[in-house]
């Protein structure tokens, strides 16, 4: 077989009669904290690194996100070890949102609940029945707010607009308009996006 080239399988297909989590799609700038094995902590925004606990003369503000975290970074270690994906938002961000302040939402929903907030379940291990709790986001942060939890449904998704064209957004309670929805497909591991205005042409042409 040294003479044959490199196999690739043909990768598993997902099943789409399962479940997804829709959330708002909020109109901010992206947001990274990471947490390594000693605990520092690195800033990112969506394509660099903004600022870092090793070196931390050299920021990048992006929004005054490098700022926020850095006067946050006690309170965001709370966090844990890895790689922690939000949104920074708020005044002086693309729509603003009618707000007087930024803020950071995390977008990893089925982790995270808000720190005043009862965490849900999350799965009953089968062998142990050993029960998995969401974790407390630590309180400088916000989570993504969750339109849907259920099997995928186009129906649903519809509605989810729906609601944000009549009602205005969730996140920033009735600021119109929305931007969106984010769809994920918990059994692929894929987001998508669709927003209200400009769905089918992409940020690109509109």
């Amino acid at each position: 077989m040294d003479n044959f080239p490199e196999f690739r399988g043909f990768k598993k297909i997902a099943r789409l009669s399962r479940d997804i989590i829709i959330t708002e799609k909020i109109d901010g700038t992206s947001g990274l904290i990471y947490i390594d094995e000693k605990n520092n902590i690195f800033v990112g925004s969506r394509n660099q690194w903004l600022w870092g606990s090793i070196e931390p003369d050299k920021m990048i503000n992006n929004h005054g996100f490098g700022v926020w975290a850095h006067r946050n970074q006690d309170e965001l270690r709370q966090l844990g070890k890895g790689y922690h994906y939000g949104e920074w938002w708020g005044k002086g961000i693309q729509r603003g949102y009618g707000l007087e302040e930024k803020r950071f939402s995390l977008f990893n929903v089925s982790r995270w609940c808000m720190w005043n907030e009862t965490p849900k379940l999350i799965s009953v291990d089968p062998k142990t029945n050993a029960e998995k709790y969401q974790d407390k986001a630590p309180q400088c942060c916000y989570i993504v707010p969750v339109l849907y939890n259920g099997m995928f449904d186009m129906l649903a998704i519809g509605l989810c607009l729906e609601r944000l064209a009549l009602e205005g957004s969730v996140a920033s309670p009735g600021f119109a308009p929305a931007e969106g929805i984010v769809i994920f497909h918990t059994h692929a591991g894929i987001m998508f996006k669709k927003t209200l205005v400009g769905d089918e042409k992409g940020k690109v042409d509109q």
